[in-house]
């Protein structure tokens, strides 16, 4: 039996067979980096909820307390909506200083880090 492949033949074959697992490789190295950004998203999503509920727990209890303190209940209610109203204001003049960046920059680094095997 004889190979009737040419040189240039055998080369294009290689190349081509290179490109197709060039391009597989790639392919799942994505999908590697997706479902491990979605996945730390997803835990740290779980966890900020899990946060958020406990401080919406004690804010109740903060607001109440307050009220108590300063003789009607819904009086602590305004100063914590308040408070929350004042906090928004800053989230908005510096949101870009304290979320977008840290949140992007966080982001970057996750999807750059090398895969640790």
């Amino acid at each position: 039996m004889t190979d009737n492949t040419t040189p240039i033949a055998a080369l294009f074959e290689r190349a081509e067979n290179y490109s197709k697992t060039t391009l597989k490789l790639l392919e799942l190295n994505a999908i590697d980096k997706s479902a491990d950004v979605i996945s730390s998203l997803f835990s740290r999503l779980i966890v900020i909820m899990t946060v958020v509920l406990s401080i919406l727990i004690i804010n109740i209890g903060i607001a109440l307390w307050i009220g108590k303190w300063l003789g009607d209940t819904f009086y602590g209610f305004f100063v914590i909506g308040g408070f929350y109203l004042v906090l928004a204001i800053l989230l908005q003049v510096f949101r870009n200083n304290w979320l977008k960046f840290p949140v992007s920059n966080s982001i970057i680094k996750h999807l750059m880090k090398p895969k640790k095997t």
